[in-house]
């Protein structure tokens, strides 16, 4: 486990905006590495031992699709806090997602 990228991916989703989501392929591709979105997903769901606030609810699939919910305490626990973060989700998909879509290559250009 390469930590190191890991923490890098939870240095990203912090940086999410209240109201936006990202997509695991877009953290990879802004941390310059396009095929480890998976990896970014594991990072993901090693988020939920962390201590620091990682919102990791704000990281979906590219469809916008809630595939990490079951890392999740509850079932429901991550559309709950992405509602809370004023997204409107729908069987399982962040509505209207490419509105909401939070790109870190865009956002955080350097």
């Amino acid at each position: 486990m390469n930590t190191n990228f890991f923490e890098d991916v939870y240095d990203v989703v912090r940086l999410i905006p209240k109201g936006r989501a990202t997509s695991y392929g877009a953290i990879a591709n802004f941390l310059g590495s396009k095929i480890s979105a998976r990896m970014v997903g594991w990072a993901m769901n090693a988020a939920h031992g962390q201590d620091d606030n990682i919102p990791a609810q704000r990281v979906v699939n590219r469809m916008g699709l809630l595939t990490g919910k079951m890392h999740f305490n509850t079932p429901t626990k991550m559309q709950e806090l992405l509602e809370a973060d004023g997204l409107i989700v729908e069987d399982d998909q962040i509505k209207d997602f490419k509105k909401h879509f939070w790109d870190p290559a865009i956002e955080l250009e350097i």
